[in-house]
């Protein structure tokens, strides 16, 4: 049977093994897992995998979970998540933009560059206090 699989429906359960799932169940497993980044300099941040995945390698690493980064390494972490940031900051103000012209709705979503501001927060804390970072599903 698939992960996917509708739990409170056990009686839908040999159907959709048998014939797969309808569409609206077909979303990707990495969309519900959340991720936990810790610092004994800071208060731990939980955000969606697919995000965390994205800013870790942001940072320049490999989106491993779990991992850590050590105390030394966190200044560079950080400073090439601001760096890959900035140019995020821009698209996503044009696209937004762009996306309230056509539906003539205004459309709500968070930006990236707004989704990495605790992780950026935490980063700080622990550079200033020079502790490692780490993160794992949670």
């Amino acid at each position: 049977m698939h992960a996917w699989a509708v739990v409170h429906a056990p009686a839908y359960a040999d159907l959709i093994a048998e014939r797969g799932p309808p569409a609206a169940f077909c979303y990707p497993s990495f969309l519900f897992v959340l991720i936990r980044f810790k610092t004994d300099a800071y208060a731990d941040i939980i955000m969606f995998g697919d995000v965390a995945q994205r800013l870790l390698k942001m940072m320049g690493h490999s989106g491993t979970v779990p991992s850590a980064i050590l105390a030394e390494d966190v200044p560079a972490a950080l400073d090439r998540l601001k760096r890959a940031i900035g140019p995020a900051k821009t698209a996503a103000k044009g696209r937004i933009s762009e996306e309230k012209s056509d539906n003539g709705e205004d459309e709500q979503s968070v930006s990236l560059a707004y989704r990495a501001l605790p992780l950026i927060e935490l980063l700080t804390a622990a550079a200033k206090k020079k502790r490692d970072v780490m993160w794992e599903k949670g």
